[in-house]
């Protein structure tokens, strides 16, 4: 029986809006995944125009390519690395007086971060008795690229440059990781089987799916169908499965220790994806929690809590 004139209609409305859907993704995943040269960062939507709204809405924001503000004070070396892709790092050996450093912790940044947002850290390290090496991510500092995939791609730096200092002849690597780092870090140890001393993993998002969902929420946006889109066209268009990066199950394969740290504000990443994470950890393990942070560096408002913890970790046998 041939379709009214009626279904006729909502079923081409119904083409033309899912059509009109995949367009608006594929443009934010694309925003999301690759950062602009000489653009300035969207900025806030209470300060948008009308116009700038629709704009922002229809097509994603602004994503400036980060760079290193800041240098290391201390003595440093540049070191590049030609792997995957150009990989830049600093690398600021430890000053003791008393002997050789105790250890070498690779340090690794959130999205849209870069070597230089870790400084803070690696200078605590630093005190401890650790070398210290910063990397920029694909897409940012003075790596090659302007693309990003959120802690997937961005493993095999992470491999890159565990095996760069086993071949020096470090000893006692750790990793340590904020957000996207943790989840790299996540998926480098369970994806390329490498076995540092423990890693140190700031809230890592549970899923690919679940940190775009966070973005929705806090946008006051329901999830379906416009995250599931998005992650789609960003796995299509950096040349991956998307739904498959799950640092939850990546935490199955991490047999050494690990120190996890979650702020209890975070509304990008929920207690919940970290409790799967730390249940699924198969070594040593610790839980810090910050009850009045968010999703922000925990050194800035809980210094002391946070060098206690992590020197305590790093003492541990």
């Amino acid at each position: 029986m041939p379709l009214s004139v009626f279904k006729k209609r909502r079923l081409v409305v119904l083409i033309v809006a899912f059509i009109f859907m995949n367009i608006v993704a594929f443009f934010h995943a694309y925003k999301f995944t690759h950062f602009s040269e000489g653009t300035t960062k969207t900025k806030s939507p209470e300060k948008l125009t009308y116009a700038e709204k629709l704009t922002a809405a229809l097509t994603g924001v602004n994503n400036p390519r980060p760079v290193n503000k800041n240098k290391p004070a201390q003595y440093f070396k540049n070191i590049i690395l030609n792997g995957t892709i150009k990989t830049a790092c600093w690398y600021i050996p430890a000053d003791t007086l008393v002997g050789p450093a105790k250890g070498t912790i690779a340090l690794f940044h959130g999205y849209s971060g870069d070597k230089s947002t870790m400084l803070d850290k690696a200078n605590e390290l630093l005190k401890m008795g650790y070398n210290a090496v910063l990397v920029d991510f694909m897409g940012s500092g003075e790596s090659a690229g302007i693309q990003t995939t959120i802690g997937y791609k961005e493993a095999e730096q992470v491999k890159e440059i565990y095996e760069y200092l086993t071949l020096i002849g470090e000893k006692r690597i750790y990793l340590m990781g904020t957000s996207m780092g943790a989840a790299a870090i996540l998926r480098a140890i369970s994806v390329y089987k490498i076995a540092p001393e423990g890693i140190v993993i700031e809230c890592p998002f549970g899923t690919m799916y679940e940190t775009v969902c966070a973005r929705f929420k806090i946008m006051h946006l329901p999830c379906f169908p416009m995250a599931s889109l998005l992650v789609f066209w960003g796995g299509v268009q950096n040349g991956f499965w998307a739904f498959s990066h799950n640092p939850t199950h990546y935490a199955r394969k991490v047999h050494c220790k690990v120190l996890l740290m979650y702020g209890e504000q975070d509304v990008n990443v929920s207690r919940a994806e970290t409790d799967k994470i730390y249940a699924n950890l198969a070594g040593s393990k610790r839980l810090i929690l910050f009850k009045n942070a968010s999703h922000e560096n925990y050194l800035l408002r809980y210094g002391k809590e946070w060098v206690d913890a992590v020197d305590d970790f790093l003492e541990s046998n």
